[in-house]
């Protein structure tokens, strides 16, 4: 990103938009805001988080950023003082932030009014932990892998991007990795030996590529002060093999609560891609291990939409996964449906297709997390 556009008029305020949190609202604050925030308030100017589009011509300039594609930006036409960025106007995110920027620490105050704001309004402050009780960076950088579905392509490899100290706030209880795929750096070893020097609990919270996984991978990750569940992912069901092997060797090492995520809607968006999904589930169960279900956006093409929908409200609620097989959960929101002369949505999804499909329906339809498990 040329150095130009950071050029500013002292005295003059800053606007920084996060657009998500403008459109769909996001549990997660933007690290490219908070970095710019922080460069901006070092060098005497103020920097203020907007909370709508309307006041615009009122700063000397105006960073915008999203993180999703399917966030909903006005038209902004051709406005010298707005400045665009991140992976949801530019699939690789655009131009890097300059060096300055990149390596500043984030401004962590940069939300307060807007929280104090949300919580005065009635919003749990639980509900804003990620932007309060966790410092969050980026320890590596890039991924070698270039799958079709992700973003994160830009590079070839993964690097050392930052020291965890260079984002630490040790006010701040924990550490949240944003790292692409810290297993594909060869030192990742001493990555773990940084961020464990700071004493804080911390979790990668982009998931982590268990493909890589070995008996040190497990052993350290396993003994490490990680906060809440380890995540993985099982994107593909050709890869099976490998993943139950990797899922055997992690095993040995940590019955804490495991989570991998299921891309679906991605290859096809047909019967064999919900095959393909429940088979995958039906992996997971017997490992004692929780789906947590990704839905690629062509899922919404699909005839069985409304069963893609209804197999991550599944499976994505660990209370009823745990416990229901997929038919009991269908016929559990049939006992709160309204009108009890027409069926929910979600057993007439099921219905819809075991009659199109009742092999596929008889073989995963029934299958229970507590009874397959193994662990």
């Amino acid at each position: 990103m040329s150095q130009s556009i950071f050029k500013v008029k002292k005295g003059y305020p800053i606007g920084l938009i996060d657009a998500d949190l403008l459109d769909n609202g996001t549990r997660h604050p933007n690290l490219a805001l908070m970095k710019i925030s922080g460069y901006f308030k070092e060098s005497g100017l103020e920097t203020v988080l907007l909370h709508d589009y309307s006041e615009i011509e009122n700063f000397q300039k105006v960073f915008i950023s999203k993180v999703f594609s399917f966030t909903n930006t006005p038209e902004f036409g051709v406005k010298k003082n707005v400045i665009i960025g991140g992976t949801g106007f530019f699939q690789d995110g655009g131009k890097d932030l300059p060096n300055e920027i990149e390596h500043h620490m984030p401004d962590y105050n940069l939300y307060n009014s807007y929280i104090n704001n949300m919580i005065k309004n009635g919003q749990r402050r639980e509900y804003y932990k990620d932007y309060l009780n966790y410092s969050i960076g980026f320890t590596t950088r890039g991924c070698f892998r270039k799958c079709d579905f992700c973003v994160n392509k830009k590079y070839n490899k993964v690097y050392l991007h930052s020291p965890v100290r260079e984002f630490l706030d040790e006010n701040r209880k924990g550490i949240y990795l944003w790292d692409d795929n810290i297993f594909g750096f060869d030192k990742w070893e001493n990555v773990f030996d940084d961020i464990e020097s700071t004493g804080k609990p911390f979790q990668f919270r982009q998931g982590l590529d268990i493909r890589l996984l070995n008996e040190r991978k497990a052993r350290r990750l396993s003994l490490a002060k990680y906060i809440g569940d380890y995540i993985f992912a099982f994107d593909h069901i050709k890869d099976r093999e490998l993943i139950e092997r990797k899922l055997k060797i992690w095993k040995n090492y940590s019955n804490k609560t495991t989570k991998l995520y299921l891309l679906c809607g991605y290859t096809s968006v047909d019967h064999v891609d919900i095959y393909n999904t429940f088979e995958r589930i039906r992996i997971l169960m017997k490992f004692g291990c929780l789906p947590y279900i990704m839905r690629y956006q062509n899922y919404k093409k699909s005839e069985y939409r409304t069963l893609y929908i209804t197999i991550a409200r599944w499976c994505n609620q660990p209370k009823f996964f745990k416990k229901m097989s997929f038919r009991e959960f269908c016929l559990a929101n049939q006992k709160y449906h309204k009108n009890p002369n027409t069926l929910c949505s979600a057993l007439k999804s099921l219905n819809y297709f075991e009659s199109k499909f009742p092999d596929i329906a008889k073989k995963y339809f029934d299958l229970k997390f507590e009874n397959l498990s193994l662990y």
